[in-house]
């Protein structure tokens, strides 16, 4: 396919300039002919008038016809070359004519209207007409000859400016004005080159055919990227966002030229447009959805223009990996409850090898009535499987560990709610009772776990206690700051995850530590979300 040829930006600005200085150079020159012609015209309008009236006064002219011409002739002669005039001439009464340039006198038979005008009524005048020269003004005076007790007009006196004469003048002037001209188009071309690089630098030297087929190559993929992108400019105003930012964030189309910051604090934006530091895969809650934000200044000669942010849901992939660590949990669970088991019936097996009857009925009777007492709050009052399932796993791992783990026998769940997904309840509980297992486990005395659950009242009630060494103050401020742990490296995620779950389904949690007795971790979860 043949590619759509496009003219340049350079062609474009220069023809605009060249075209629109020619437009103007136009205009102003035919207004100037158009002054000069009629400024000419006024100029010799009034000289050819003055110069017929000057020479209609002179004695020389006047006694023309009745003495010597030669004098008449000089004068003539020296005022045409003062004025520049084509031709002068005088013309008696009777129609006898000098005239300078000529080569004689000559009778005029020619019937002239204005002549007869200048001798019958002794006015002035002037016209457009014919003359030695082609098309010129004529200007016309009487001469009048003054006598002791009367006057008497004798002739008329004529002066020719040629047309051409005129045009030349003008002519003559314009070359300077054609020359200016010619100056301020190179000027402008010049001017236009120089706009031309200026606007290149700014588009990085893409034309606009390119930025346009740039930008909605752009839009296309930032529409078609799954994570949410939404960008700002150096204010912190919202000026793009794709579909994906839409649904994430849930913004609209009147949120663009929004204050990002009045919208969604959380993400602080308004920090990385101050100091210029990105931020890196954080964990940020909006609309109830766990998002990974990352946010990166737009920078421009060091100098910040805006900035950019990136969204991902964790949320999904959290309840995936929440799926896959209960499996695995349970699976540690069951293995540990399988050991000790298997710990048990080979006790056992040992007390029926050496004959110790009555102790071995009175270990499975003293295993019946725990196990029963358990089972009874766990599968009766406890409905849901998943934490039946991981409840009956802990007492396994209680039991591997030496850990004296009891499910309080006022127990009961009997309906999760709509909202409450079952992968974050089990989060909860399951990190509780590994916090507490952990608590207890280097312990000389009895290690004491128990665990209780209620879905009476308006919220479910989750309550862990152990009878650890306790947890001091300064400490209970920062227990649910991720990896915090008194345990060692690659520990203290467990309570991070159940303060981001607590918080995601708008529950509470507490803690009541008393130092070297026990710790109690209780869990609020409302039934109904208010609003929802």
């Amino acid at each position: 396919m043949k590619q759509k040829s496009f003219v340049s930006l350079k062609t474009k600005i220069l023809t605009l300039i060249i075209g629109l200085i020619l437009g103007i150079v136009l205009l102003l020159t035919t207004i100037y002919i158009y002054n000069e012609i009629q400024d000419e015209r006024d100029k010799v309008e009034k000289l050819s008038l003055q110069v017929v009236k000057t020479l209609s006064f002179l004695p020389p002219i006047q006694h023309a016809f009745e003495n010597s011409p030669e004098d008449a002739k000089i004068i003539l002669q020296q005022m045409r070359t003062q004025v520049g005039a084509d031709a002068l001439r005088i013309t008696s009464k009777e129609g006898k004519s000098y005239s300078y340039p000529t080569k004689g006198s000559t009778i005029s038979n020619v019937y002239d209207p204005i002549n007869y005008k200048a001798l019958t009524f002794g006015g002035y005048y002037l016209k457009e007409g014919k003359g030695v020269n082609g098309p010129s003004y004529i200007a016309k005076a009487p001469i009048v000859q003054e006598n002791e007790d009367s006057e008497k007009i004798i002739g008329v006196v004529t002066a020719e400016f040629s047309k051409k004469s005129i045009y030349k003048e003008i002519w003559n002037k314009l070359h300077v004005v054609l020359f200016s001209s010619l100056v301020v188009v190179l000027l402008g071309i010049w001017g236009g080159i120089l706009l031309t690089k200026s606007i290149r630098k700014d588009t990085l030297g893409l034309e606009p055919a390119e930025i346009s087929s740039l930008y909605r190559e752009r839009q296309a993929v930032i529409q078609s990227i799954k994570e949410g992108i939404v960008s700002i400019d150096r204010e912190g105003y919202i000026t793009t966002f794709n579909q994906s930012a839409k649904e994430l964030l849930g913004l609209e189309e009147a949120n663009s030229g929004q204050l990002l910051e009045h919208i969604y604090p959380q993400i602080g934006m308004k920090d990385v447009l101050m100091t210029g530091e990105s931020k890196s895969n954080e964990e940020c809650l909006i609309n109830d959805k766990l998002l990974i934000v990352n946010v990166t200044p737009i920078m421009r000669k060091e100098k910040i223009i805006g900035g950019v942010a990136s969204f991902r849901d964790k949320t999904e992939l959290k309840k995936l990996v929440d799926k896959l660590s209960e499996v695995k949990k349970y699976s540690e669970d069951l293995r540990a409850q399988t050991h000790e088991f298997a710990n048990k019936l080979h006790l056992l097996l040992g007390l029926l090898q050496l004959g110790y009857y009555d102790e071995a009925i009175a270990f499975i009777e003293e295993e019946y009535g725990f196990q029963k007492s358990q089972n009874d709050a766990l599968f009766q009052k406890i409905v849901d499987h998943k934490v039946q399932g991981m409840l009956l796993g802990k007492i396994g791992k209680a039991s591997e560990k030496k850990i004296h783990f009891t499910i309080d026998e006022n127990s009961s769940l009997h309906q999760i709610p709509e909202h409450i997904e079952t992968s974050e309840l089990t989060v909860i509980i399951g990190n509780l009772i590994d916090n507490a297992f952990e608590a207890v486990r280097s312990m000389d005395r009895e290690k004491k776990v128990s665990f209780f659950i209620t879905d009476l009242g308006q919220d479910i009630i989750i309550e862990v206690e152990d009878n650890g060494e306790g947890i001091s103050d300064e400490q209970i401020s920062i227990i649910f700051q991720s990896a915090f742990s008194t345990k060692g490296k690659d520990r203290g995620y467990g309570l991070t995850n159940v303060k981001r779950a607590v918080a995601h389904l708008h529950g509470e949690i507490e803690v009541q530590s008393e130092k070297g007795k026990r710790t109690i971790f209780t869990v609020y979860l409302p039934k109904e979300i208010k609003g929802a």
